[in-house]
């Protein structure tokens, strides 16, 4: 038994601080995240693995968070529960990183040779890449660190070289010449999830395109004149009656500055209702263009490629740009296309127009659509086993309304490019021959065998990152190793939790690799949370500088406080606003609940021996038990149900309410043995059913209760094997409401709290005269009633306050003066309903909610409901008042 579980005196204030470093340490030491259960039942889940360059950003807090709640909770139900941690090795990213810190040194990359550069990145690794994972431990993260993995380890390369070498073995990965995001900058393809896309001021050209017979011209507009060098057709819609004519004799452009003449073609890509309804189509240099282009019959290798790896123009294959284009920079090629056009009479009107412009995330310059080799996944077909597993059943989507997104998306998925013009990363297994021919293999030896006497040549390029992170269901328990203890036992993993940005880049090539592979789902469930957003609703970024630091807030309120804020508000399907005074009023929570635990420790109350509930006679220790048993359902419930929220409100619920503010309160004064027992039982259940939502707090008090046998982290989750006292409920139910009911009418009528009053209650039914007899003690101490009288109240002003079936008559004369109390609170009625109906019509009026900034609406709102909140609470207090 460790010092730290051992009984002790709680400090008089709860530090945060102070705790959670000593905790996780403990934690980690004893290898208590993953406890030897081997004949325990597995439940398995994988963190989406952070980029090893990355800082924890409130995204990562409400995601990693929701995993920890739901692993920590499975291993105090006794679960053999794993964790997987790791980080994804961000190829990009990472290159970037390094890069940047060789330039500060008046350094580069091209220095070095390829197994150089890696190895300064391997160095970088060392020295920086934890960054990350050790402010996971920070927030409480209870994965399994033993087996930390990371995307470029050895036995993971092993794995992601064969799911190639396989894929390309059964024709599921090929090379092909497509249109690709390419950052001029970087110098690589990049995903759609690296491109961010700007709202850019700028101009919608339209040009005339001379028809070849010289019987006139078609109109054309477009946002990319350059892209005109490359132009190989323009496209008009077939049932556009205006263009029929052209279409039926074949007629052609002729272009302006490169002569080139390309036909006329129908596609109903063109829209007839925008602009001229013609659109000029640059099959190599426009994704939409590109399947154009397709449709009218030109091959992928004969398409047009007009611009070099850094966005400068080169010479097509057919020779005809301008030799003063070659070399230019594609933007000053725009320049230059214009007043060409202009000068020829060929510019017909430019409008002002913001274009939806994207750039990449890294790079931070334009992207271009590029024309290029790359290696591609056949997506289409391992796309079919994932919709037959949502379809069925297999996989179930929480929430459920994601599934429409999901099919729509993976019924109409496109080839996955998998190649990156990098350095840093898995390098493609593949050789090419002097010939063209391509060999692949898991060795250069292999490859070599394939090709007997030819040269070869490794392929440059690395895999996106994407394509290893798929494997990290499987590939992180040992596979290819069929015979890995892991595997057999947790695969499939039991649920994955993701935000919703990452349905298609991650979770569904998961779900691809992973029935392909392993013939199983990679997880059973995929729960999806929305994003963590600024307090007025908006989405952080730093350039509004609304961005929160979770480790700020960590600093401040502690990490139980943070967690469980994420916890409360994570409502499926909606994303998350962020509120500093929630998370520091659950800090107060906390604190609240260490008082408590203080109070009890003070009054001789100390850790249970018992699992089950003890035997208890007195009605409010029986009613304690049944709050204990309902809260455990709650839980249970709402943790089959993936209802984050509704299981923090639940324990909340109990802690602040029935625990803390009732069952304190009732029994204090009465510590006989039975109390002691109940009281630290209850203490007992509330530490382990708050333990998954705030773990550092939760243990230590558990080890400052009493002698343990074992830490919270690994104790039992509660099993109270008792029922809810029916007459038990009534009795304490109808004390509380009476109490409390009490309590705010003095309140609301100003009368002192500590007033002592008599009540009158005539003809009371049997169990409210049985409630009133055996808590004569409770009401006199509680409710600061001398008396309650079965009989009708004297005639004069008297106020009534509800409990139960009762109705209670409390005389106020010689209480407060009832004329001026009368005024005061119709009064302050009357102000509380008039700023209550200005706003209902500020908010009616439609101009309002346009005009005003949201913030502005949303405070009005707020405002008009906290007037009206107010109206009814002075009404209900002049009711009283009769």
């Amino acid at each position: 038994m460790t010092e730290e579980i051992s009984e002790a005196a709680l400090d008089k204030t709860f530090d945060p601080a102070r705790i959670e470093a000593k905790w996780f340490a403990h934690w980690e030491e004893k290898n208590l995240f993953r406890p030897e259960r081997p004949e325990a039942a597995p439940f398995t889940i994988v963190n989406p693995p952070p980029n090893v360059t990355g800082s924890l950003h409130i995204g990562h807090a409400l995601d990693n968070t929701l995993q920890d709640v739901v692993i920590r909770y499975e291993r105090l139900r006794g679960k053999d529960a794993l964790w997987v941690v790791g980080t994804d090795h961000a190829g990009i990213a990472t290159q970037m990183v390094v890069e940047r810190q060789m330039e500060a040194k008046q350094d580069k990359r091209t220095n070095y040779t390829r197994e150089g550069f890696i190895e300064k990145v391997w160095e970088w690794k060392a020295e920086s890449g934890g960054t990350i994972t050790g402010q996971l431990r920070r927030l409480g993260c209870s994965m399994d660190w033993s087996r930390e993995q990371f995307t470029m380890d050895p036995h993971f390369t092993r794995a992601v070289v064969k799911v190639f070498v396989d894929l390309h073995k059964q024709g599921l990965i090929y090379r092909d010449k497509r249109l690709v995001n390419w950052d001029p900058k970087l110098k690589t393809a990049i995903s759609d999830l690296e491109v961010e896309t700007r709202e850019i001021n700028g101009s919608f050209w339209h040009f005339k395109y001379p028809l070849s017979d010289g019987s006139g011209h078609i109109m054309v507009a477009t946002t990319r004149p350059e892209t005109m060098l490359a132009d190989m057709a323009v496209a008009v819609n077939p049932a556009d009656e205006r263009y029929k004519p052209l279409l039926e004799r074949g007629a052609t452009v002729t272009l302006p500055i490169t002569g080139r003449e390309i036909p006329i073609v129908a596609d109903e890509h063109a829209d007839p209702e925008l602009g001229s309804g013609a659109v000029k189509i640059t099959p190599g240099h426009d994704f939409n263009d590109f399947e154009v282009g397709k449709r009218a019959g030109f091959k992928a290798a004969d398409m047009l490629n007009m611009l070099d790896a850094e966005a400068k123009v080169q010479q097509t294959s057919d020779g005809l740009i301008p030799h003063e284009f070659i070399g230019m920079d594609r933007f000053d090629a725009r320049k230059r296309v214009v007043e060409m056009l202009d000068d020829d009479g060929l510019l017909e009107k430019v409008e002002d127009r913001v274009i939806a412009t994207p750039y990449g995330d890294r790079g931070g310059v334009v992207i271009e659509p590029w024309l290029t080799d790359q290696w591609y996944v056949d997506a289409e077909t391992l796309a079919k086993a994932p919709l037959e597993a949502v379809r069925t059943g297999q996989i179930e989507i929480v929430p459920k309304t994601w599934e429409k997104t999901f099919f729509n998306w993976m019924e109409n998925i496109q080839p996955w490019c998998v190649s990156r013009q990098l350095w840093w990363g898995h390098r493609i297994p593949a050789w090419f021959a002097e010939d063209g021919e391509i060999f692949v293999a898991e060795t250069e030896e292999e490859a070599q065998a394939l090709a007997g006497n030819k040269k070869l040549t490794r392929d440059e390029d690395v895999l996106d990152t994407w394509f290893s992170s798929a494997l990290w269901p499987f590939a992180t328990l040992g596979w290819p190793d069929e015979d890995a203890p892991l595997l057999a036992k947790h695969y499939p993993n039991d649920l994955l939790v993701s935000g919703f940005d990452i349905l298609f880049f991650w979770d569904a090539r998961m779900a691809m690799q992973g029935i392909h592979f392993m013939k199983e789902v990679p997880w059973k469930r995929l729960y999806l949370h929305g994003l963590v957003r600024a307090a007025d609703g908006q989405k952080m970024s730093k350039s509004k500088g609304n961005v929160v630091d979770p480790l700020g807030l960590i600093d401040q309120y502690g990490a139980d406080a943070l967690r469980f804020f994420m916890t409360a508000m994570e409502s499926q399907g909606r994303d998350v606003k962020m509120d500093e005074k929630r998370v520091e009023g659950y800090r107060n929570f906390a604190t609240k609940l260490w008082n408590a635990a203080r109070f009890c420790q003070s009054n001789g109350i100390a850790a249970s021996t018992s699992i089950a509930a003890p035997a208890a006679t007195s009605a409010v220790n029986r009613w304690i038990i049944g709050e204990v048993v309902e809260t455990v359902a709650a839980l249970d419930k709402a943790m089959a149900d993936l209802r984050f929220d509704a299981a923090a409100n639940a324990i909340y619920h109990f802690v602040w309410n029935q625990f803390c503010d009732w069952y304190i309160e009732l029994i204090k004064g009465q510590f006989d043995d039975e109390t002691k027992a109940v009281a630290g039982w209850v203490l007992d259940q509330i530490l382990v059913m708050l333990h998954p939502f705030m773990p550092f707090v939760t243990e230590e008090l558990w080890s400052k209760m009493g002698a343990r046998e074992n830490e919270l982290i690994v104790a039992h989750w509660p099993a109270p094997e008792a029922k809810v006292d029916a007459s038990a409920k009534v009795e304490v139910e109808w004390l509380i409401a009476l109490v409390g009911n009490l309590r705010g009418a003095k309140s609301e009528l100003g009368i002192s709290p500590g007033a002592r009053l008599t009540a009158y209650l005539a003809e009371p039914s049997e169990t409210t005269r049985a409630v009133i007899d055996r808590n004569a003690v409770a009401i006199d101490r509680l409710a600061r009633l001398d008396a309650i009288r079965f009989e009708a109240a004297p005639a004069g002003p008297a106020m009534q306050v509800g409990a139960g079936d009762a109705m209670l008559a409390i005389p106020l004369d010689g209480v407060i003066d009832l004329t001026a109390e009368k005024a005061r609170l119709e009064k302050a009625q009357a102000a509380s309903i008039k700023e209550r109906d200005s706003l209902a019509k500020r908010l009616d009026n439609p101009a309002f909610a346009q005009k005003a900034k949201p913030e502005a609406v949303e405070k009005a709102r707020a405002d008009h409901a906290a007037h009206a909140a107010e109206a009814e609470r002075l009404a209900a207090a002049l009711a009283r008042l009769g």
